[in-house]
C-alpha cells in the first residue's frame, strides 16, 4: 500500500542519493513509482478483488497452438530422458554441488535457452512448456530448478528481451543461451526496501564505475553475466536513480567472496559478490537511468511463475509417495491410508497437487496469450503455491512418520528405499522467501487489489493533497461508488441455473462468484473504516489476499477439470504422454473446492475476529525488552564459547558465562 497515513509523524530521516537513509514515506514513494500504474489489458485477478467474476477471461481453458505444443513436447521428451539417466540427485544433495557434467549436458540440450527466441540460439519455448520443463527438472532436484529459473526467469535473458535494444539483444541473448546468468538486487542491509540501495554506478566518460556488495546472488558464484541494480547519482541533467546494468563477471574488480550454505537447495550456487571500481560500458544500461525497479518488477510479472512450477512438481511427487506408502504400510490390520486421520492428509495432498498444476498451467497460458495483464495472477500463483506446497511436504513427512524425518541416505544405508521426504520439506521452505517473501507478496497484491479505490479516492486520505484535490477526489469517489456498490448486491452466484455446463462443479463456481462480491464489500468497508490506516492493517490485507488466492485456485481447478474431463478427441492438458483423466478430474476438483471453501470461510471470519491489535501491542513490549526474563535459562548457540575437546574435557573456567541468556 503506498498512500501515506494522514496521522503519521513527520519524516525522521532525510534521504540522499546514496540511499543510506530514507524515511518510510520516501521508501513507499520509490516503490510506487516503479509500479506499472496502467491496466491496458483485462485482468481476471483484478476483477476478482472488485467483485466482478470474469470467468470468460479464463474459460474455455486456453491451450497452446500446435507449433508450441509440438516443440514443447519434443523438448520435454529429451529432457526427461536426460534427467532420468544422467542426473543422480543424491550426489547433488551429498556434495552440495551440481556436477559440471550435468550443467554441460543441460547446456547441450538447450535448457539454458528455453525462453530465448530461436533467432538468438534458444529454443523459443512458451511459458507453459517452460513451466513444465521446470517441473521435470525440479522433480529430480529443486536446486537444478533454481539454477535454471534464476537464469531465465529473472536473470539477464528476460529483462533484455523485454527492455533491451536490438543491439543489446543481438549481443547478449546468444550468450545467454549458452551461459549461466543471475540477478543481483539484494544487499547485506537491503532486502525488500530498495529505496535504501547502496550500490552505486557513477558515470565516467563512456562508462559507469560500479561499486557495491550484493548478497544471496543465486547463480552468482558460477554466472558469466549478471543484471546488477545500482544507484546512479543525479546531476548534470541526469535523472539518476536505481538503474539496471548487464555486467560481465569476468570484468576487473568483480569478486565472489563467499558461497552461502542453506538448510535446503544444497546444490544452489548462491553467494556474496563485491564490485570494486568495475567499469561498465554505458551501452550495458538496460532501459534508462532510474528505470531499474520498473525493469525488475516487470520481469517478475512472469518470472514469478517459475517457483509455482517447482512447487507443483514437488506436490505431484508427494502424491505418488503418499499413495504408495499409505497403501503398503499396514497398521492395526489395514493400510494406514484407510484410517481417516491419514486419509484426510492423502486427500489434501492429492487435491492440492491438482490445484497447483492447474494454477501453474492457467497462469502460464494466460502469459503466452498476451491478452491479459497477469501481474496479480502471477503474484497469487507464487504466494499460494509456495505456502501450499510447504503444507503438502509437511503432511508427507507426517504420513511417513519416522521414515519421513529420516534422510534418504540413512534409509538407503540400512536397506530401505531412499525417499527424500525431509529434503523436499527443506528445499521447498525457501519458496516462501524467494522472489518476494509471503509477507511482501501480501502487501504487493493488496496494493494492486485496492488500486481502483486509491485511483478515485487517494487524495482524500493524502495529507499533502490540497483542499481542491480532496474535493475533486470526493466527487470522483462518489460517482465511482454509486455505480460500483450496486453491482455487489446480487449476481449469477445466487442463481441455481448458472454455470451448469460445469456439471458437479457449478456450485463451486457460484460460490466463487458470491465470495468475490463479499470480498469486495469487505474491502470497501475496511477502506471506509480505516482509510489511510488500512495500509498498516497487514493482518486484514493478508487475509484479503489469501481469500483471493483461494478463489483464483478454485477457478483454475474448475476450468482445468472441465477441460480435462471432455472427451472431444483433443489431447488432455496434462501433457502428451498422460492418461486422459476423464471424470476423475471432476472428483479431484470437487474435493479441492470443498477443502478450499472451508479455508475461505475461516479467512472471512478472521477478517473481523482476530487478535491482530493485541498481538501488535504485545510485540512492542517484547521489542522493548519487557519480557527478556522469558529468555533466561538457556544458552545461545549463535554466541561462540570456549572450545573444549570432547576427548579431553576440562573443568569449567567460567568463561562460557557470556553464552548464557539473561
Amino acid at each position: 500500500m503506498s498512500q501515506p497515513n494522514p496521522h503519521s509523524s513527520p519524516p525522521a530521516q532525510v534521504p540522499d542519493d546514496s540511499g543510506a537513509a530514507v524515511d518510510e514515506r520516501t521508501a513507499r514513494k520509490v516503490a510506487e513509482e516503479a509500479r506499472e500504474t496502467e491496466w491496458r489489458l483485462p485482468s481476471f485477478g483484478k476483477q476478482l478483488f472488485l467483485g466482478d467474476f470474469r470467468l470468460d477471461l479464463v474459460h474455455p481453458h486456453p491451450r497452446p497452438d500446435e507449433e508450441a505444443r509440438r516443440k514443447g513436447e519434443a523438448f520435454l521428451a529429451r529432457l526427461r530422458e536426460f534427467c532420468a539417466t544422467r542426473i543422480d540427485p543424491a550426489v547433488i544433495e551429498r556434495q552440495a554441488r551440481i556436477p559440471d557434467e550435468v550443467v554441460k549436458g543441460l547446456r547441450e540440450l538447450g535448457a539454458l535457452g528455453m525462453k530465448i527466441p530461436e533467432r538468438y540460439g534458444g529454443l523459443g519455448l512458451s511459458q507453459l512448456y517452460y513451466g513444465r520443463a521446470l517441473m521435470v527438472v525440479g522433480s529430480v532436484s529443486p536446486a537444478l530448478g533454481a539454477l535454471l529459473s534464476a537464469h531465465q526467469s529473472i536473470g539477464v535473458p528476460q529483462p533484455v528481451k523485454v527492455f533491451g535494444t536490438q543491439e543489446q539483444k543481438d549481443r547478449w541473448l546468444p550468450r545467454c543461451a549458452r551461459q549461466v546468468t543471475a540477478f543481483l538486487l539484494t544487499e547485506p542491509d537491503v532486502g525488500s526496501d530498495p529505496a535504501r540501495l547502496r550500490s552505486t554506478a557513477v558515470p565516467d566518460g563512456d562508462h559507469y564505475v560500479l561499486n557495491g556488495v550484493k548478497l544471496w546472488t543465486t547463480n552468482g558464484v558460477v554466472a558469466d553475466l549478471v543484471v546488477v541494480m545500482a544507484r546512479v547519482p543525479k546531476g548534470e541533467g541526469r535523472r539518476g536513480g536505481i538503474s539496471a546494468f548487464v555486467v560481465d563477471m569476468a570484468s576487473e574488480g568483480v569478486t565472489v567472496e563467499n558461497r552461502n550454505a542453506f538448510m535446503g537447495l544444497r546444490g544452489i550456487e548462491n553467494g556474496v559478490t563485491r564490485f570494486h571500481d568495475v567499469r561498465v560500458p554505458k551501452e550495458n544500461l538496460i532501459a534508462a537511468e532510474g528505470a531499474g525497479l520498473r525493469v525488475a518488477l516487470t520481469t517478475l510479472n512472469t518470472g514469478r511463475l517459475s517457483l509455482p512450477a517447482i512447487c507443483a512438481a514437488s506436490a505431484k511427487w508427494a502424491t505418488k509417495i503418499a499413495r504408495e506408502w499409505s497403501a503398503e504400510r499396514v497398521q492395526w490390520g489395514r493400510p494406514v491410508g484407510e484410517h481417516q486421520a491419514v486419509a484426510k492428509k492423502i486427500a489434501f495432498i492429492a487435491a492440492t497437487s491438482y490445484a497447483l498444476e492447474a494454477m501453474l498451467d492457467l497462469s502460464g497460458q494466460l502469459a503466452d496469450d498476451e491478452r491479459n495483464d497477469i501481474r496479480i495472477e502471477a503474484a497469487l500463483a507464487k504466494l499460494w503455491s509456495s505456502e501450499m506446497a510447504c503444507r503438502v511436504a509437511d503432511e508427507l513427512v507426517q504420513v511417513r512418520g519416522g521414515r519421513g524425518y529420516e534422510t534418504a541416505e540413512s534409509l538407503a544405508a540400512r536397506g530401505e528405499r531412499g525417499v527424500p521426504a525431509e529434503q523436499i520439506l527443506r528445499d521447498l521452505r525457501i519458496n516462501r522467501i524467494f522472489e518476494g517473501s509471503s509477507e511482501i507478496m501480501h502487501l504487493l497484491i493488496a496494493r494492486e487489489a485496492v488500486d481502483a479505490h486509491l485511483s478515485v479516492a487517494g487524495d482524500i486520505i493524502d495529507p499533502e493533497a490540497t483542499p481542491r484535490d480532496k474535493a475533486r477526489a470526493a466527487a470522483r469517489a462518489g460517482g465511482f461508488y454509486a455505480r460500483w456498490l450496486p453491482t455487489l448486491v446480487t449476481g449469477p452466484g445466487q442463481r441455481p441455473g448458472s454455470f451448469t455446463e460445469f456439471g458437479p462443479l457449478a456450485g463451486h463456481l457460484r460460490y466463487v462468484e458470491r465470495a468475490s462480491r463479499k470480498l469486495a464489500r469487505s474491502t470497501f468497508y475496511a477502506a471506509g473504516r480505516w482509510q489511510g490506516g488500512l495500509e498498516y492493517r497487514q493482518g486484514f490485507l493478508g487475509r484479503m489476499v489469501d481469500i483471493g488466492a483461494e478463489l483464483y485456485a478454485m477457478s483454475a481447478v474448475c476450468v482445468r477439470a472441465h477441460a480435462d474431463s471432455r472427451d472431444d478427441g483433443r489431447e488432455p492438458l496434462a501433457g502428451g504422454n498422460a492418461t486422459p483423466p476423464g471424470t476423475s478430474a471432476l472428483r479431484l476438483a470437487d474435493a479441492f473446492c470443498r477443502q478450499a471453501r472451508v479455508r475461505v470461510e475461516e479467512l472471512f471470519d478472521a477478517l473481523w475476529r482476530n487478535t491482530d491489535a493485541a498481538d501488535t501491542r504485545l510485540a512492542k513490549h517484547v521489542l522493548a525488552g519487557e519480557f527478556a526474563w522469558l529468555e533466561e535459562g538457556v544458552l545461545d548457540p549463535s554466541i561462540p564459547g570456549p572450545w573444549i575437546s570432547a576427548a579431553e574435557p576440562g573443568p569449567s573456567t567460567g568463561d562460557d558465562v557470556h553464552r548464557t541468556i539473561g
